[in-house]
C-alpha cells in the first residue's frame, strides 16, 4: 500500500498542471481494492483548506468528492467512521475540519469539545471558553 500525499489528490481531481496530473492519473490507475491508497485524516483536511482557498471550490462540491472518494475501494481512509461523521456534519452547515475534530473527539470518547469559535459551538454544540 502506497500513502497519497496531498498535492497527489488536489493534481488528479483539478488537472490544472497537465505533467503532473498525467502522473497523479497514473498513480490512481494503479490502485486497486487489494493495494489501495492510503488518505490520512489530515490529507482529508486539507484537501478541503487547499480545494476551497487556492481553488475556488466550494465547500459542498468539495465535502462530495470528499465523500465519494473516501469510500471508493481504491482508497483506504485513516478513521473512514471519522471522515463520513465529518461529511455528514459538513452536508449539515459545520466546516469540514470541524466536523473531523468533532468525529475523532467523539471517537476518542471525549465529552465536550472546548473552543472559542462561536460558529463551531453553534453548529457542533461545543462548549465556548
Amino acid at each position: 500500500m502506497i500513502a497519497l500525499d496531498t498535492n497527489v489528490i488536489v493534481r488528479f481531481l483539478t488537472q490544472d498542471d497537465a505533467d503532473q496530473a498525467r502522473r497523479a492519473v497514473a498513480v490512481f490507475d494503479e490502485l486497486t481494492a487489494d493495494e489501495p491508497g492510503f488518505v490520512s485524516t489530515v490529507v482529508w483536511a486539507e484537501l478541503h483548506w487547499v480545494l476551497t482557498r487556492s481553488y475556488g471550490f466550494t465547500p459542498r462540491d468539495v465535502v462530495e468528492r470528499i465523500a465519494g472518494l473516501s469510500v471508493a475501494d481504491e482508497i483506504d481512509a485513516e478513521d473512514p467512521a471519522v471522515v463520513a461523521s465529518a461529511v455528514s456534519s459538513a452536508r449539515r452547515g459545520a466546516d469540514f475540519a470541524d466536523a473531523l475534530i468533532d468525529a475523532a473527539a467523539k471517537r476518542a470518547g471525549c465529552d465536550d469539545v472546548v473552543t472559542f469559535d462561536k460558529r463551531a459551538s453553534t453548529r457542533l454544540g461545543w462548549t465556548l471558553v
